[in-house]
């Protein structure tokens, strides 16, 4: 090869190299980074006396809170589909994410959810609730 030919595909090399980092390095540095917040999940299984109207209303209100509760970052939820049948009975799962325990404290004691404890109450059988911090 020649010394003209070198120095261009060095060059050509470098600027590929350059254009890579500079496209994928936020990308990178962002995936490296512990992702913020806190992940509060709820599992509801339902009391077998629970009419489907029942539990539409009660999605319907949980639906709610994050318009209500200005702490809340991300809500999401949805039924089980897991065909592996280790459930036990809970139907529904509900995820908010905060940007604290802190924010995840000030939801806990709003009059929104605590109105929403009590139309839930007479339909549910039982709840479990994990809160965690996303590992990085």
């Amino acid at each position: 090869m020649r010394p003209v030919a070198i120095v261009s595909l060095t060059i050509v090399i470098a600027l590929a190299c350059g254009a890579y980092l500079a496209l994928s390095g936020p990308a990178l540095a962002a995936a490296a980074e512990k992702p913020a917040g806190l992940r509060h999940v709820v599992l509801f299984k339902f009391k077998d006396s629970a009419t489907p109207e029942n539990v539409a209303t009660v999605e319907k209100a949980f639906a709610a809170l994050p318009k209500n509760i200005d702490v809340v970052r991300g809500y999401e939820w949805g039924t089980n589909v897991s065909p592996e049948n280790l459930n036990q009975g809970y139907t529904h799962c509900f995820l908010l994410t905060f940007d604290s325990a802190r924010d995840r404290d000030a939801y806990l004691v709003h009059p929104a959810h605590k109105e929403f404890g009590k139309l839930l109450g007479p339909y549910l059988d039982k709840v479990t609730v994990v809160d965690f911090e996303p590992a990085k």
